[in-house]
Order: C-alpha cells, then sequence, then structure tokens
C-alpha cells in the first residue's frame, strides 16, 4: 500500500483492544515473579498462529496448532519458567488439562483455547500449582490487564513487551495491540519468543491467516539473537470483529491497511526483543540493498545478523568491515563481491567502510564513535537489482555467555 496510515500509538498492549481482557499472576512455577497469564475475548474471534520450524516442537505449540485449525479462539493461557517440552506422553496431557481448566474456567470450549509455555526444557509442569493459578487469573480478568500479561510471561527478559495502535479504515477506528517475550534463544522461524495480538477489526481467518505471515515474515522472522530457534515459539492473533468495519474476505484496500497496522506492532515487539537480547549492548539494524531479488536479500542480511564474528566485533566497536563482508559471502547467495560497498551509521554519523568489495582509507575515530552508540546500522549495497530488506541483530557480549553458562542453576 502505498499511502501513509497514520496511526496513533496507545497503552494497554492486548486490552488495548475494545472486548479483550487479561491477567498475569504468581502461581508458583518460578520463586517469585508473575508466571502465568490470561487473555480472553469476550466474544469468538477469528485467529490465526505462526510457529517454531524445530523439528522439536513443545507439547503446547502441537496442541495450540491443532485447535488454531478451525481458525477461531477466545482464550490464550500461558506459563512461564517451565517449556513443557520434551517431557513425553505426560506434557502433552498437561497441556490439554491447562487447556480444560482454562475452558472450565471461561465457560468454553478446550478447543477455544491457545497454550503457550516458556522456560526451561525437560522437566514436568507443577499442574497442582498452574490449576490453581488458572482459576485465579480468571477471576482476575480485566480491561486494564494488558501490562501484567506482559509481565507474566518473561523468561530472561529484562522489561515487558506490548505495543498497540490506533487507525481509521475508511473513517472508523481499529486498534491492534500485543505482547511479546524473548531475549535469548532468538533466531528466525521462529525463536524462544511467544508474541499475541489482539484486533477488533473483523476478517475471515484465510485472511488473518494470510495477514499474520506477511507481518511475521518482515518482522520477527528478520530478527536474531543467538541463532538458536526454540521449542516453543508461536506468534498467535486474535481478531474479535467489535469494531464496525465489515469483514476483510479479500485483499481489499481495508485489507491492507489492516496488514499495515498488523506489521508496525509485530515489528516493534520485535525489535524490543534484540533491545532486550540477552547481555546485549547494542541493537543493530542491518539493511541489504541493491539486491537481484527480496530472498537473497533476507539470506544476506540474516547471515550478516547471525555472524558472532560480526556481533563480536560490534561488541569491541571494531569496525571489521572484512567480517561483515565474508558473511554476506557464506549466505549461499550468488552476488559480485566487487561491486558491493559497505557502510556504518549511527546518529552521530556515517562512515563508508568499503568500495567496490575493497577497503577505504577511511576515519577509524569517526568509526569508533559511531559504533560506541547503542543504535547502529550495517548497511550493505550489492549494487546489483532494485531489492532492498532489513534484519535487526545485537552484539555478542561477555554477559550472554554467563546468563547461558547458568540458565538451569
Amino acid at each position: 500500500m502505498e499511502e501513509d496510515l497514520a496511526m496513533e500509538i496507545i497503552d494497554g498492549g492486548v486490552t488495548a483492544v475494545q472486548g479483550f481482557k487479561a491477567s498475569g499472576l504468581h502461581c508458583g512455577i518460578k520463586r517469585s515473579k508473575a508466571d502465568l497469564a490470561l487473555i480472553f475475548s469476550e466474544k469468538e474471534a477469528t485467529a490465526a498462529g505462526v510457529f517454531t520450524q524445530n523439528v522439536v516442537k513443545a507439547a503446547p505449540v502441537i496442541l495450540t496448532m491443532e485447535h488454531l485449525s478451525s481458525g477461531r479462539a477466545r482464550a490464550v493461557v500461558v506459563n512461564s519458567g517451565n517449556a513443557n517440552a520434551c517431557t513425553g506422553e505426560r506434557g502433552m496431557s498437561d497441556a490439554k488439562k491447562m487447556a480444560e481448566l482454562t475452558a472450565d474456567a471461561l465457560g468454553i470450549k478446550p478447543q477455544e483455547v491457545v497454550v503457550a509455555s516458556t522456560g526451561v526444557i525437560g522437566v514436568p509442569l507443577p499442574m497442582d500449582k498452574i490449576q490453581r493459578g488458572i482459576y485465579e487469573a480468571a477471576e482476575k480478568l480485566s480491561a486494564d490487564g494488558g501490562p501484567t500479561a506482559a509481565e507474566a510471561i518473561m523468561t530472561t527478559d529484562t522489561y515487558p513487551k506490548k505495543f498497540a495502535v490506533r487507525c481509521d479504515i475508511d473513517g472508523t477506528p481499529i486498534t491492534v495491540g500485543g505482547i511479546a517475550k524473548g531475549s535469548g534463544m532468538i533466531h528466525p522461524n521462529m525463536a524462544t519468543m511467544l508474541a499475541f495480538i489482539t484486533t477488533d477489526v473483523a476478517v475471515s481467518p484465510k485472511m488473518l491467516r494470510k495477514a499474520l505471515k506477511s507481518a511475521v515474515d518482515k518482522s520477527f522472522n528478520m530478527i536474531t539473537v543467538d541463532g538458536d530457534t526454540s521449542t516453543n515459539d508461536m506468534v498467535v492473533v486474535l481478531a474479535n470483529g467489535l469494531s464496525k468495519i465489515p469483514i476483510i474476505d479479500a485483499e481489499t484496500p481495508a485489507y491492507f491497511k489492516f496488514l499495515k497496522t498488523l506489521e508496525r506492532v509485530c515489528l516493534e515487539l520485535a525489535k524490543e526483543i534484540v533491545r532486550d537480547g540477552e547481555g546485549a549492548t547494542k541493537f543493530v539494524e542491518i539493511e541489504v540493498l541493491g539486491a537481484s531479488s527480496i530472498e537473497g536479500a533476507r539470506k544476506l542480511a540474516l547471515s550478516v545478523a547471525t555472524s558472532n564474528l560480526v556481533k563480536t566485533a560490534l561488541f569491541g566497536e571494531d569496525a571489521n568491515w572484512g567480517r561483515i563482508l565474508a558473511a554476506c559471502g557464506k549466505a549461499g547467495v550468488e552476488f559480485n563481491p566487487s561491486k558491493v560497498d559497505i557502510f556504518l551509521q549511527s546518529k552521530v554519523g556515517t562512515e563508508q567502510t568499503a568500495r567496490g568489495g575493497m577497503g577505504l582509507p577511511f576515519s577509524e575515530e569517526n568509526a569508533s564513535r559511531i559504533l560506541a552508540e547503542k543504535e547502529i546500522k550495517i548497511i550493505i549495497n550489492l549494487n546489483d537489482g532494485e531489492s532492498s530488506v532489513k534484519a535487526w541483530t545485537c552484539d555478542l557480549s561477555y554477559e550472554y555467555v554467563r546468563i547461558n553458562a547458568s540458565y538451569r542453576t
């Protein structure tokens, strides 16, 4: 869609949207922090999900994929602190029990419940604690509960992630809100990342799935922290249709406006995950320009984003452009190295470090000032076409190693 769409940023996350309630509380999975969240639509909602591509999928992922095959859902129940992954038959039984308990507490069907878990792999869920927590969470559901739900889904996150926007479609306001968690084990397709999005748009299951896939491809699937894809990832969107716009059932102008709004929420949440990357000191945007295809540009951008050599150089504030070009070269994409230009950029300026695949006598002093900033941009121009993409990553620090060396203990 070519026209700009005015969007108002609003508070509340998932409960910024009319007809949705949420809650978050501590049920005892973790020592003290909130560890169980509930999101509820007061009326039946269209629903869609995108899930981890890891062959090893946690029980809640398998169950939720089954439930969302209907294109409908009304509730999301999430526990943190325990992934319920690699837990065998008991794990699947516990995931189903979470759906049944939630359905009973809310007066809906178990098949209308999305179940998600995040945390340590290979440990059975403490179902007695979760059962009490679900009923308590149902009692505490509130139209102001989005922020508490955002807190309850965190694991190694240092802060909750929530975002919501409102815009007009043909003069009628529509809202999209979301919450997310993720800090480590973050890599495309997707990572140890959960995101739950709500909207009051009326949209068919087919078009909601199409919109979500498109939005995720430009956001959550273009971020990486450490190159590891988790067992539990999912992005789920619920659309309750309470806005007054006609149902979206085709690629109409209304669809593209909704898509633009959904993309904005997904992108802001995805960027917050990278900013909160485990041990991260830098937030890095990688832009690939002049590529011969979008797919090739994506592979190149993500190859640079996942390169430990690039990420450690960024942590050390070293303008090592050779590592960037080498990371492009291992992406499995055909391009002409002798055409590539590389730039480093931040709010203090821009420095070109390579032209035509060769180093320039650039200012090390200026490059150091650029890399000393918290937010950095790497620009790679292939000078070979019209396609461009962006990816987001962070640096790799001593703190990342410390966090992950002692995650279970």
